[in-house]
């Protein structure tokens, strides 16, 4: 279970990313205590963790400000999970105990297209993809055989679209037949991915494992400049509404 200050952390940095703290404003720990009604300890220590991810900043004298992380900034984390990924991926590719590893990959690969066949999109077939997709994508980072690969990731796993198991779903998925079709499809061609990824790893062909994961974590950039094409004022809170992580229900 989560300490009071780690889930008082998620709560105030929840509110940052949506909005409700604007940039630049100042945050009191007298403040955090009355609002979230807990002492000053688990403040002072979600403060620091907060700190450390880089969203807020110690201010002059007391308090610290408010560091909004931008669309920009999220580009920039996706960009650098994607290379950690594709050295993942190939470093599994060339672990010598990597097949003790790959049934739990073929079993995400399976239940992500057994998912799909069922033709649906709603709350509970999302959360069980990305719960599935988490189990695929977090198999390869703890059987690299790099533990700062994994370290570095979850660094940056606080921001939207960057937790592992994290899928995009376009909001109005649901709306039509076409849209629905066109999300399906989308997902066919990431668990394709997931297979080639699967199966280079499997044959230790570490060049393919990289080169496709490569291509597979581009996908997120790809989703979020057309977001950004279809909306100028795109908002990282908007990003949140586009994505979610195993535990979250997805926005329509």
């Amino acid at each position: 279970m989560d300490s009071i200050d780690t889930r008082l952390a998620e709560q105030i940095r929840s509110d940052i990313i949506h909005g409700v703290y604007p940039e630049g404003e100042r945050l009191s720990e007298a403040q955090l205590c009355s609002e979230h009604n807990v002492s000053r300890t688990p403040v002072r220590l979600a403060l620091r963790l907060l700190e450390r991810e880089g969203i807020i900043q110690r201010g002059e004298g007391r308090g610290y400000l408010i560091v909004s992380p931008t669309v920009p900034d999220i580009l920039q984390a996706v960009q650098v999970r994607g290379h950690l990924e594709s050295l993942a991926a190939r470093l599994m590719a060339q672990a010598p105990d990597r097949a003790s590893h790959l049934p739990s990959m073929a079993q995400a690969i399976e239940t992500i297209d057994g998912l799909i066949e069922i033709g649906r999109l709603d709350a509970p077939i999302i959360r069980q993809m990305q719960a599935a997709n988490e189990l695929f994508h977090t198999t390869i980072l703890g059987a690299c055989g790099n533990d700062y690969v994994g370290f570095t990731c979850k660094q940056i796993s606080h921001l939207p679209m960057l937790a592992a198991g994290s899928m995009v779903f376009d909001r109005g998925v649901t709306d039509t037949p076409e849209n629905l079709e066109r999300g399906l499809f989308r997902l066919r061609i990431g668990n394709a991915q997931h297979q080639v990824i699967y199966e280079a790893i499997e044959q230790g062909d570490a060049v393919r494992a990289e080169g496709m994961m490569r291509e597979h974590s581009h996908t997120m950039i790809k989703y979020i400049e057309t977001f950004e094409k279809r909306s100028s004022n795109l908002t990282v809170a908007d990003l949140v509404a586009y994505s979610a992580t195993a535990a979250d229900t997805p926005s329509s």
